[in-house]
């Protein structure tokens, strides 16, 4: 149930510049979300498979992160709405996303190092 059904059970007025149809028009459907389920299962069972590939540890991992980073970039665009959300909420976002990337470079690079 959206703020808007919620309100108008409870007899109250919508705020006047919330327009509830044209803002459903923009959100995926049931469908859809079946279709996003379906592909982040699919990515899912690819880092699965590929743990019992026999590869490199930085092949595994570089690719691992990737698949990580895809199925993180639909669950934040699909789920969370950001696909239909202002550009600047796009923005911080992904500048959090590029912050946690380059810290947690730091952070393995770090480690390799004391470990040689």
């Amino acid at each position: 149930m959206t703020l808007a059904e919620y309100r108008k059970r409870k007899g109250e007025p919508a705020p006047p510049d919330h327009e509830p149809e044209a803002h459903a028009e923009h959100h995926p459907g049931p469908l859809e979300y079946l279709q996003i389920g379906a592909i982040l299962f699919i990515i899912t069972a690819l880092e699965v498979g590929l743990y019992y590939l026999d590869m490199s540890d930085n092949a595994m991992v570089a690719l691992l992160i990737l698949l990580s980073l895809a199925k993180f970039s639909l669950v934040v665009l699909w789920f969370m709405h950001l696909k239909f959300d202002s550009r600047l909420f796009t923005i911080l976002f992904a500048t959090g996303l590029l912050g946690t990337a380059i810290l947690f470079s730091i952070v393995i690079a770090a480690q390799r190092g004391s470990l040689v």
